[in-house]
């Protein structure tokens, strides 16, 4: 109901729409601050994080990088999180 985290999967059917209209719906949302994108065809992940301003940054990961989720106090390999995922580059 108060997301502070929303993490979403990319497909190739729905990766506009994800990063689009989506993306701006959650905008709204007063209490997120933290929305990820996690590619499937690579080791890349999209953190966007909501900034006191109120203004949005985009942090990009790939692999061999340490991801960090603010808003929850987490961090881990981004290899961590693709480690039962078979031949990504």
């Amino acid at each position: 109901m108060y997301p502070i985290l929303i993490v979403e999967v990319l497909s190739k059917s729905t990766e506009a729409f994800d990063r689009g209209e989506k993306f701006a719906d959650y905008q709204t949302c007063p209490t997120l601050q933290e929305y990820v994108l996690i590619t499937q065809s690579q080791r890349k992940i999209e953190c966007y994080r909501r900034e006191p301003s109120g203004f949005w940054s985009k942090q990009s990961y790939k692999a061999e990088e340490e991801i960090e989720f603010r808003s929850v106090n987490y961090r881990c390999p981004i290899d961590d999180i693709y480690r039962k995922v078979p031949g990504l580059s």
